[in-house]
């Protein structure tokens, strides 16, 4: 098994399809439209095959998460970049660019190389080796 895709309700699907296209390498895929729904997607896709799916619809409100405060489900998701001199030039690129970095980059108590940092609409990404 494996998963296939994970989805993320955007309210500025531009802009965070710029930002994973830009910062990440994704591939931008059509967009699917369903008018009766009032809904839109676009799949991104990573050189590895690992994909995420943006959609929008403006009736969903805006999620809770913040940099500073969580809720349950689902709280991050991590990008493999390489090696560790990735993770620390992406990192600063980002926040040079002025993307919010929550934290490292630093070796975790388990033994993971990472930063963690926070794409256009508050989502968690932790870029790791």
């Amino acid at each position: 098994m494996r998963i296939e895709h994970i989805a993320i309700w955007v309210q500025d699907p531009e802009s965070v399809k710029n930002y994973y296209s830009r910062y990440f390498g994704a591939s931008i895929g059509k967009e699917y439209h369903n008018p009766a729904k009032n809904f839109r997607s676009w799949f991104l896709s990573f050189q590895d095959g690992a994909r995420i799916e943006l959609m929008h619809n403006p009736d969903i409100p805006l999620t809770k998460n913040s940099a500073y405060h969580q809720f349950t489900g689902l709280v991050h998701f991590a990008v493999s970049v390489g090696s560790k001199e990735k993770v620390d030039t992406l990192t600063s690129t980002l926040k040079e660019d002025g993307f919010e970095i929550l934290d490292g980059p630093r070796t975790t108590g388990d033994g993971y190389y990472e930063s963690v940092v926070l794409d256009p609409e508050n989502n968690r990404i932790e870029i790791t080796i």
